[in-house]
């Protein structure tokens, strides 16, 4: 089921996440409903968070093509290891739409997470996909992408979608 995203600036997005601790059928579907909402949104990660729910889960899939199609579940995630090279890329982000910057993160990350099931899992990303993940994790901590920003640039990002939410709920 499609869920609805919320948009910055929304409290809710600036709180720290609880762990999952129960992996039930009920997260089963909350990871389930999360994918099918970032790729319609479309997107390539998408946190628990943004919409609504305060677990640390993250969902994404940074494949170029649906044929190509890698989605990951990552619950509890955690970075174990940064590589002192750095990368920078255009980020943008699903509850901050249509805005884009330049965020320079570790080029590479180790991370340790739980799969479905409460099993460990542990696995080395880089490109895209170090950037996402941590793009995702930050989401977990309450940190969104415009936190990296100057206050200027962050600001007029924020007046914009203050904006936009206006003119979306006036719509209704």
């Amino acid at each position: 089921m499609k869920r609805p995203i919320l948009i910055h600036p929304d409290p809710r997005l600036k709180k720290m996440c609880d762990p999952v601790t129960e992996f039930s059928p009920e997260l089963a579907s909350l990871a389930e409903d999360m994918l099918e909402t970032m790729y319609d949104a479309p997107g390539i990660g998408l946190a628990a968070p943004q919409i609504g729910v305060t677990k640390r889960i993250i969902v994404m899939d940074c494949a170029k093509s649906p044929e190509e199609a890698q989605p990951m579940v990552l619950i509890n995630p955690l970075i174990v290891w940064s590589s002192e090279d750095l990368s920078s890329y255009e980020e943008g982000c699903l509850s901050i739409p249509d805005q884009f910057a330049e965020v320079e993160r570790p080029a590479m990350v180790r991370v340790r997470w739980q799969d479905l099931t409460g099993a460990e899992q542990e696995q080395q990303f880089d490109g895209i996909w170090a950037t996402c993940v941590q793009h995702e994790i930050d989401h977990l901590n309450g940190k969104l992408f415009i936190d990296f920003l100057g206050p200027l640039k962050r600001q007029m990002i924020t007046r914009k979608m203050e904006k936009l939410k206006r003119e979306r709920a006036r719509q209704g």
